[in-house]
């Protein structure tokens, strides 16, 4: 249920005077000194024009005095003189709000909440004498809205009575971000922005200047908590560290005032942010000059970040450099010389017997008179005012709107509220956004009603600032960045060093001219303010136990890994392709190792091979030349051509071991080794059965055994035996076959590049039937070795084989410890150690003869030396 205004006065100030009278009377009225205008329609203003209140006391046994305050602010008070100028410019503006008048009623809260929360009730209850009752209690409310209060904890008090009436309360300095809270606060809204931006332009200033160590000072009050509450988790968000959190004593207590700047002086942080005003805050600079701590950089909040009281001789060496969140600073054109215009008769006439700020005393100090003065101060040689000295002979910070921050906000909170009345009153009936498409009337207004409109007020103030609510009743955020610049002649100078606007694209939001800002350091640069530096590439971050994150030791990444960019506690384990650079901050490729043709061991096995089947082609060619001589002929010419072609191809299926594997070349490689070898072996055991078969002839009953080893014979014996080893290297393909593959085991930053066997089994089975029919070979050409000389080959055959044997024998022990590729190259060496043996053994001999000792290479001779030996 929406309470009206009239209803709200009979619950706050008012009681009846019987239970069936038709008129409540007012029983007592506050004591608030305040400014008073006539109008229409009436706006409501609370400012903070006094700085201390002198309470009565209360012995309970007689009715208290009523509260009165003393200590003059003139910045408050030009803050209310601000809203009466913008009120009186609308009044003047044509367009805006015409045939209506608006009025003020402005309080001054002392600074305390219970004289605030007094000035609030009287605004929002009115403050008549006698209020008459009529059958629908309707009428326009005492104020339209309220501007103020300057305080977060007063509008937290104030907005949680006002809000269940709906009575709209536009602040131009509460920042709390606990305001926002539209459920509790429904009908609260500000000029000012909310502490949440505040925060968060903060982080931006530390993030930009690198500082993730800072200290955090609040006052002990609804605006120091909720900012204070706010940044801790905001900067642990963004990867910075609280290195100590203080609250500021209420009651200025020297001990704990001394604990806390021990506290700063001991913290290895050298920034420290503040959010207090400067009643709370300059006790506590008053230590630090007292225990002379220097070299620290403050973060002002916004509401100290202008503040003159700490622009002295005595604080700039502390102070100096301080950078600080300030209000947006705004132009309000003819303000100054309203502000210089005021009289005091003026403010006597509107308002007799309670002046808002006491005029008089602001006028007295200003001038050092007395507008009534007291018995004996002429006498004294006091003067007197006559009330009509100019403010502009004078210099004060009154008459100075240069820096207009907070009068600025007070600028804009009277003009939203005229502009929302203004759009209430344009609504076209019928087409209204209330129940039934009903307008408000400004006879019969509900202040519930004024809200609706202030939510989507949007205009633009004549300094180019757009003001609009969104939803929590919040304005737009945008701040300056103030630096406090110590002058070289002892004088400050407050300048802008950026801007923070929360309307800006993303990642534009902070702009920040860092050469003009002033460091109050000895280097002349901004500080570093880190518990633990970055750790450098190729390390990890180790915590703490029971210190915060930002404070760590650094841990070089392992091999094989290199610091993670994205998580600074892990270090991440490199690709498998890649290995880690000496300082682990990147991965490397890494080093490719195989048999290259590019290599000089490659190249010399190359050569070999090569030059082995050059010579088996040479050889081939005498032999094809002398095919007819006896020495050709005697050793079965057609098995020695077959031995010195399959000789060739073993020489050649070395090259395949060279190179780059792929997985043709790992197929073929074995494949080709063992079917070579297996021909070739082939040719030497049935040439040594031949040699067995023909000297069996030469015995009574031994022509039975040579036909079995015709040349027919010969070759499908051949044919058999190396059959059954391309059915060995056929089943081993099909069902295990040999593949490339990247080993990383032999060498952590290399790749060697092999071809896996596939199945142990098959190449076993290859390598046995080669032993087989070598040692088959070798031992019958041992048993043959005494047969004559002339037609005998059995000795070439049994030393051939025997080093054949040897060659492959310890090849097995060699191939299998040898990495990488040594592998290759072993397996090369004993395919061509053992063919040299073969071709050397077998073939020598006989090219000797043909070549150098044509004389033996005739029957006769050959036949000679047989009859000679027998």
């Amino acid at each position: 249920m929406i309470l009206n205004s009239s209803s709200l006065s009979l619950l706050l100030n008012y009681s009846s005077a019987s239970s069936s009278s038709s008129s409540c009377r007012l029983r007592e009225q506050f004591s608030l000194n305040g400014m008073y205008q006539k109008g229409d329609v009436i706006l409501g203003g609370l400012f903070e024009v006094h700085y201390f209140t002198m309470s009565p006391e209360l012995s309970f046994t007689s009715e208290p005095q009523q509260l009165y305050c003393e200590g003059f602010t003139s910045s408050g008070f030009q803050q209310a003189q601000t809203m009466a100028f913008a009120v009186n410019e609308i009044n003047r503006d044509p367009d805006l709000l015409p045939n209506i008048t608006l009025g003020y009623q402005l309080y001054d809260n002392c600074l305390k909440l219970g004289v605030s929360l007094r000035a609030a009730m009287s605004l929002a209850s009115g403050t008549e004498e006698e209020f008459l009752l009529d059958e629908t209690c309707s009428g326009p409310p005492p104020v339209l809205g309220i501007v103020g209060d300057p305080g977060s904890t007063h509008s937290i008090a104030i907005s949680s009575v006002l809000g269940l009436f709906r009575v709209p309360m536009v602040s131009h300095y509460s920042t709390c971000s606990c305001l926002s809270n539209r459920g509790k606060y429904p009908s609260f809204f500000r000029t000012i922005p909310s502490d949440a931006f505040q925060v968060r332009a903060m982080i931006q200033i530390l993030r930009r200047l690198g500082w993730t160590w800072v200290g955090l000072v609040f006052s002990d009050d609804d605006y120091g908590v909720h900012a204070a509450r706010s940044f801790q988790s905001s900067l642990a968000e963004s990867g910075g560290c609280v290195a100590y959190s203080q609250v500021l004593p209420k009651d200025n207590r020297p001990t704990e005032l001394q604990r806390i700047v021990g506290e700063i002086k001991s913290s290895s942080a050298r920034v420290v942010v503040v959010f207090s005003n400067e009643a709370y805050l300059l006790p506590l600079v008053d230590e630090v000059v007292v225990q002379n701590v220097k070299g620290l950089q403050w973060i002002a909040s916004e509401a100290w970040s202008t503040s003159s009281v700490f622009h002295t001789l005595r604080l700039m060496p502390y102070l100096g450099g301080t950078l600080g969140i300030a209000i947006r600073r705004g132009e309000i054109p003819g303000l100054r010389d309203y502000l210089l215009s005021i009289r005091p008769d003026d403010q006597l006439a509107n308002n007799p017997g309670k002046n808002m700020g006491k005029v008089r005393q602001f006028w007295e100090a200003v001038f050092e008179c007395r507008l009534e003065p007291p018995a004996g101060w002429v006498e004294a040689g006091g003067d007197v005012c006559t009330g009509q000295e100019d403010l502009r002979d004078v210099e004060t910070n009154y008459g100075d709107v240069s820096e207009l921050r907070p009068e600025y906000n007070v600028y804009k909170a009277v003009y939203a509220l005229a502009h929302a009345l203004h759009d209430l009153l344009q609504c076209v009936p019928g087409r209204g956004p209330f129940s039934g498409h009903r307008c408000a009337s400004l006879q019969r207004l509900e202040p519930w009603q004024l809200v609706h409109y202030l939510e989507r007020v949007n205009f633009t103030t004549g300094f180019g600032d757009r003001v609009s609510f969104d939803d929590n009743g919040d304005a737009l955020a945008i701040y300056d960045i103030m630096n406090w610049a110590w002058l070289q002649d002892g004088s400050v100078q407050v300048e802008n060093v950026g801007v923070i606007d929360e309307s800006a694209p993303a990642g534009q939001e902070l702009t920040l001219d860092e050469d003009r800002i002033f460091w109050n350091f000895e280097s002349k640069k901004p500080p570093r303010s880190v518990c633990s530096e970055s750790c450098p590439p190729g390390t990890r971050v180790a915590r703490k136990k029971g210190e915060p994150v930002c404070c760590f030791d650094c841990i070089s990444c392992a091999e094989g890994e290199v610091s993670n960019t994205t998580d600074s506690a892990k270090c991440s384990r490199c690709p498998e392709d890649f290995w880690s650079s000496p300082k682990r901050d990147l991965c490397i490729p890494k080093g490719v190792e195989f048999l290259s043709y590019q290599e000089s061991l490659g190249i010399s096995l190359m050569t070999a091979s090569l030059l082995g089947a050059l010579i088996c082609a040479v050889v081939l060619g005498i032999f094809t030349r002398y095919r007819n001589t006896p020495v050709v002929k005697a050793n079965n010419s057609e098995l020695s051509f077959l031995l010195l072609l399959s000789l060739k191809l073993c020489f050649l299926c070395s090259l395949l071991f060279i190179g780059r594997p792929r997985l043709w070349t790992c197929q073929l490689r074995h494949a080709a080794f063992g079917i070579s070898f297996v021909l070739c072996v082939s040719c030497i055991l049935v040439k040594t059965m031949v040699v067995l078969a023909v000297f069996r002839t030469s015995k009574p009953g031994g022509n039975a055994s040579l036909k079995w080893f015709g040349a027919g014979q010969q070759r499908g014996t051949v044919l058999v035996l190396t059959s059954f080893q391309a059915a060995i290297c056929t089943a081993w393909l099909v069902s295990a076959s040999p593949t490339p593959h990247k080993n990383t085991r032999y060498h952590n930053d290399k790749i060697v590049y092999e071809c896996v066997v596939g199945s142990v089994a098959g190449f076993g089975a290859l390598l046995g039937y080669i032993g087989l029919l070598a040692f088959l070979s070798f031992l019958l050409a041992f048993l043959a070795r005494n047969l004559p000389d002339n037609f005998n080959e059995a000795k070439f055959i049994t030393f051939s084989m025997l080093i054949f044997c040897a060659v492959w024998i310890s090849f097995v022990p060699a191939y299998v410890s040898s990495p990488g590729m040594y592998a290759d190259a072993v397996e090369i060496f004993a395919i061509l150690a053992s063919s040299f043996g073969l071709l050397v053994a077998l073939f020598g001999p006989k090219c000797y003869i043909i070549l150098l000792r044509p004389e033996r290479n005739t029957k006769k001779a050959l036949m000679g030396r047989a009859t000679t030996k027998t």
